[in-house]
């Protein structure tokens, strides 16, 4: 598939859904490039959650913002990306939609209880575990009026970028 046909994409959700192995699958699939969101990040958040403190609206405005960019250039040069940012609220994702407006959501969402098990097998650089409440709490469900294609984690990451593929299909 062709990465022209298809919008720029955000990969959503809490941490430990799985953001980065399914969009990193996606782009490969689609012939797109995929970026980490988390690699974006300032210094300062990094601490800040490194420290079990999350992030507060103030913290995540300049991140999303250099989100945003990524995504518009990546349209500009005609190579729209795919990013893991988690975009938990409606004003984070309508920034993003400011930047870009044809960005598409991709929310991978599944039982807490899930997410907690996946989280506390791994190890991330900056994101415990225990943040994963704090996430829960902020995030906002996709309205009708957002482009997005939700799906449920419990599937393998294969047959989610199956899914998100075929659902591109038919747009």
């Amino acid at each position: 598939m062709n990465s022209l046909a298809n919008p720029p994409m955000i990969v959503m959700g809490v941490s430990g859904c799985g953001k980065s192995t399914v969009g990193k699958m996606l782009a490969e699939a689609l012939g797109s490039t995929f970026t980490d969101g988390d690699d974006l990040h300032p210094a300062s958040n990094k601490e800040k959650m490194a420290a079990g403190h999350p992030l507060d609206d103030a913290d995540r405005q300049p991140w999303l913002a250099t989100i945003g960019h990524a995504l518009s250039r990546s349209s500009e040069c005609g190579t729209p990306a795919i990013i893991a940012c988690s975009a938990l609220k409606r004003s984070y994702r309508d920034l993003l939609r400011a930047h870009e407006p044809a960005t598409l959501f991709i929310h991978l969402r599944g039982p807490a209880d899930l997410i907690q098990n996946r989280l506390d097998e791994r190890s991330h650089e900056y994101m415990p575990s225990t943040l994963l409440t704090s996430q829960l709490n902020t995030l906002e469900a996709i309205e009708a009026d957002e482009a997005a294609i939700e799906v449920d984690v419990s599937q393998s990451p294969e047959d989610i970028v199956a899914l998100v593929a075929n659902n591109l299909n038919y747009r």
